[in-house]
């Protein structure tokens, strides 16, 4: 069951920080509305991870679709071009 308190108890924010667990953030609301989320950074760090790898993922799918619709570079045209780019 989510954990939701009114931003106003942030003034005895010890008592909202010991809700705060892993798998159990505190949702705080602001006249009656989800405003923010309290969470352990355990948590928050697995999160951005899990923030980088669908980018990474769907940025893999972009190229793989680019390719299957306009066709591959060969690796050896793709080094060339790096080495020329970046050598220097």
């Amino acid at each position: 069951m989510p954990n939701i308190k009114p931003i106003s108890e942030l003034r005895n924010y010890g008592e909202v920080l010991r809700n705060v667990a892993i798998g159990s953030p505190v949702f705080l609301t602001k006249n009656g509305h989800g405003r923010y989320a309290v969470m352990d950074i355990e948590e928050y760090k697995e999160y951005e991870k899990m923030l980088a790898w669908r980018k990474l993922k769907t940025e893999l799918n972009t190229g793989k679709s680019s390719g299957e619709e306009y066709g591959w570079v060969d690796a050896d045209d793709v080094r060339k071009h790096l080495e020329e780019r970046y050598s220097g």
